[in-house]
């Protein structure tokens, strides 16, 4: 069994990667720089990947408002490869009626086996090259359209570690899987954990129209900084105020907070 991973370059392709080959995995790892390169915007390179694959981990292009048709494309092709099953890397605060980003969904659920990862926003987003992070380390703020709501920020490497049990496991596999963390935090709540952890930071709550505006000034095309205000909007209604228990259930290990995740970074 050869397994796929796309965006193996990424935040949590990197790790499903490298936790599959811990466990012995036959794995592809394929990016737009790779050997046997994978390009979202060249269709021509989807056969090639997935020839000889019959798992896949998938990460949707980044900053595509709408990848159906880029995704509708790649399914084909894996089917028509011999491709069974698709773990997707989707996201819990994109809500179900989202053009675009919810027509892959859907799509991915049309496969012989299949499973959407939904988790909530990344730890991660704070420390590497999110715009959080960048405003962290410049002004030593994180500005959002959230108000006092509270998310179940999740790490990607639990999400990988989840990724990889659906990948391997005989089970049969067709569900959604909504992954947070151990508990649900505001930004402000974020904030005092950062300043503990010695990267002094404040939050800056903004109108969603600000918010669009400050994103866009970061270079976010305009499309999808529009699309990422209305989760915001989403967020400050109270939807990602909850966590799960998806991460313990898979993996049979809780999930890492907040706290423990500063702790280990050296950044």
């Amino acid at each position: 069994m050869t397994i796929l991973v796309t965006g193996a370059t990424g935040t949590t392709g990197s790790r499903v990667a490298a936790k599959l080959r811990a466990r012995g995995a036959d794995v592809r790892a394929v990016s737009r720089s790779t050997a046997v390169p994978f390009d979202w915007h060249d269709a021509g390179t989807y056969g090639p990947v997935v020839a000889g694959v019959d798992r896949v981990y998938l990460v949707a292009p980044v900053g595509v408002a709408d990848p159906s048709p880029q995704f509708d494309r790649f399914l084909a092709d894996a089917v028509a490869a011999g491709v069974r099953r698709v773990v997707l890397l989707s996201s819990d605060v994109t809500p179900e009626s989202t053009p675009g980003l919810d027509l892959i969904r859907h799509a991915v659920r049309r496969m012989p086996e299949w499973a959407v990862l939904r988790p909530s926003w990344f730890m991660q987003n704070v420390v590497n090259e999110h715009w959080l992070a960048v405003g962290i380390r410049e002004r030593q703020e994180m500005i959002t359209a959230t108000g006092d709501a509270r998310l179940g920020f999740v790490d990607a490497d639990d999400i990988a570690a989840v990724a990889v049990e659906l990948l391997l496991t005989d089970e049969p596999v067709a569900d959604d899987y909504v992954l947070t963390g151990p508990e649900a935090l505001s930004y402000a709540d974020l904030a005092a954990l950062l300043t503990e952890s010695g990267r002094p930071a404040r939050h800056v709550p903004v109108t969603v129209d600000q918010y669009v505006a400050h994103l866009t000034a970061q270079g976010v095309p305009p499309e999808f900084a529009t699309g990422l205000g209305e989760v915001e909007l989403q967020v400050r209604g109270g939807f990602e105020d909850r966590v799960t228990d998806t991460v313990e259930r898979v993996t049979g290990r809780p999930p890492r907070s907040y706290r423990e995740f500063l702790a280990c970074r050296q950044d």
